[in-house]
Parts: structure tokens; sequence; C-alpha cells
């Protein structure tokens, strides 16, 4: 028997060795590259996506309602930072034949307009009556929006507030616009800032206009603004020649103010 031992060691170790190939062969495959990741390799590098639309929309660009006018539909957007309109645009405007001028005249010059206004108050421009009064119940339509957003952020980041601290610093100011009353000689609409109890700003955001109506509108709102303002109140003298402007004014500043008391 100790004659055959060296032959049966040389069987086992030829047969030790055989495995040991064997088991390398089924380990090679880990050592491709397509298995880089799965062998604890660095996995090939993934291009960063961005979302497209993360700013685009933006919380402070709103679109107003849509005016119908004589000559087509007109709407306004605006960007609103900081409570100030820094950028107004017309997304639709009248079109065909002359309205294609007088879009084209008139756009830029409203556009202008609402941004150094800051509100809806602003004057027509010659030869573009209904594009310039659409144009302002769609800015006006928008900002109404805007101010409705900020209030409602306002409130969800404030809470609610019982009792005694219902008339703390987060509800001491407050910008309300009245409905439109209606006149023999057009629309009127106003809007006040209301700052602890007090009305600190008062303006008419609509107001007849044509003919006539333009220099009675212009003499009457600024007087009728001032004495919203000095009242504190809708119990303000009608502006002599201006009798159905101040009362639909009156009217309207009382709608606004009773939204200050709800």
């Amino acid at each position: 028997m100790r004659k055959s031992h060296p032959v049966r060691r040389a069987v086992l170790a030829g047969a030790a060795t055989v495995s040991g190939i064997v088991l390398l062969l089924s380990l090679k495959p880990a050592s491709d590259p397509g298995s880089a990741s799965a062998a604890g390799g660095a996995a090939p590098p993934v291009a960063a996506q961005s979302p497209q639309g993360g700013r685009g929309a933006g919380a402070g660009t709103v679109t107003g309602d849509a005016a119908s006018t004589q000559y087509g539909p007109v709407q306004v957007r605006v960007t609103v930072s900081g409570g100030k309109i820094t950028r107004a645009e017309a997304v639709r405007a009248p079109k065909g034949g002359q309205s294609d001028r007088v879009t084209a005249d008139a756009v830029p010059k409203l556009n202008q307009a609402a941004v150094a206004a800051g509100n809806a108050d602003i004057d027509a421009v010659s030869g573009a009556t209904y594009t310039s009064a659409g144009y302002a119940k769609s800015l006006q339509s928008a900002l109404d929006k805007a101010a409705a957003a900020a209030g409602s952020a306002g409130r969800e980041s404030g809470g609610s507030r019982d009792g005694a601290g219902g008339g703390d610093a987060g509800q001491g100011t407050q910008v309300l616009t009245g409905d439109a009353a209606q006149t023999q000689y057009g629309t009127v609409q106003v809007r006040v800032t209301v700052s602890d109890g007090r009305i600190t700003d008062a303006e008419a955001l609509q107001a007849p206009r044509g003919g006539r109506s333009d220099q009675v509108t212009a003499d009457a709102v600024p007087q009728l603004n001032r004495a919203a303002v000095a009242a504190g109140s809708a119990d303000i003298d009608a502006v002599s020649g201006a009798t159905y402007t101040s009362a639909g004014y009156q009217q309207s500043l009382q709608s606004a103010l009773d939204r200050a008391g709800g």
C-alpha cells in the first residue's frame, strides 16, 4: 500500500487543479465591463434631469380673464413681484384688417402704462378705445387673482387667529375692490387700501369714458379719491357736474368697505 501512496497523491493533486481551473472559469465573467456596477465598480455617470417647468410659470405670473370687445377679445398677463407689476403683455388682442394696425400701436403703450401705473387705472390709447377698455378689464382681473393668491398664501402661513389676535399686523392692511356700479354714462369701480381700519388709498379702476365723460372723469375722480381717504367712509359729497359718476363711486366704495368689515 505504501508504494502506491505517491500515485494517489498525484491523482488527488490533479483533481484539485482541475477543480481550481473550473472555479476560475466560472468567476471570469465578473470582470467583464458590462457587469462592473454589479461587481462594485463605479457606475457610468447619469446626466442630471432638471425639470424644464420648474420656474417657467412662476408664482407671480397671472393671466386675467379674456375681455370681449366690439373688435375681438383682449387678454392680459402680468408678472407681479413684491406687490408691483414688473411686466405686462397682451396674450390676445383684436386682429384682422385695421385692427392689426391699431393693436400694434396700442398694446405696447398699454403694457408700458400698466407697469408705470402699477394698477388697472390707465388711460385709453387714442384711437383704440375698445381695446384699451378690454385691456384694463382683463388687467384688473389678473391683479385680482394675484391679490387673492397672495392673501391665500398669507392666511396659510399665518394660520388662524381668534379673539383679540384678529387685529394683529397680519390683517392690518387690506386691498379691496368694490363691485362695479352701473351709471347712466358708464361703469364705476373703486379699489381701496385699508390699513388698521382706515382708508389710506382709493382709486377708480373703471369710470365713464368717451366724449365729454373723459373730461368729467378726469376732474371728478381725483376729488372723489381724496374725499374717500379724508372721510374714511363712503359718506362723501358728490362732485359738482359729476352726479352720476359720484353716485356710482360711492356705491362701489361702500361695497369695498363692506368686504373690509367682513
